[in-house]
């Protein structure tokens, strides 16, 4: 019992958080792409968005692309909170139901 062994299949079931910087353009991207790669080890992924202030479409590209690979894995993907910027700059470009964003709270 005291050895290390290797993870079993039991381990893929936790829970992997990602937060979101608060500049979230292409420029800074590489970190947060590394993460949600991460992320998909686990069954359920928890997206924590409410630290955004700026979003560009390429990070927005990158989230969807996540959703999708996610989903492809059967993995649970929720959001802790979703701040307005994000959500405001999803729903421009149509992308709010593809990244399964909760509903937009009044300010």
């Amino acid at each position: 019992m005291g050895s290390k062994s290797k993870p079993d299949a039991g381990a893929a079931k936790r829970e992997a958080r990602v937060g979101m910087p608060a500049d979230c353009r292409i420029a800074d991207v590489g970190e947060l792409h590394q993460q949600l790669r991460g992320a998909l080890d686990a069954s359920q992924i928890v997206l924590d968005g409410t630290a955004v202030e700026r979003i560009d479409t390429a990070a927005l590209q990158l989230l969807v692309v996540f959703q999708r690979e996610a989903k492809k894995h059967e993995r649970q993907v929720n959001w802790l909170g979703v701040s307005a910027p994000l959500h405001d700059a999803a729903s421009q470009l149509g992308l709010a139901e593809a990244l399964t964003l909760p509903a937009k709270k009044p300010a």
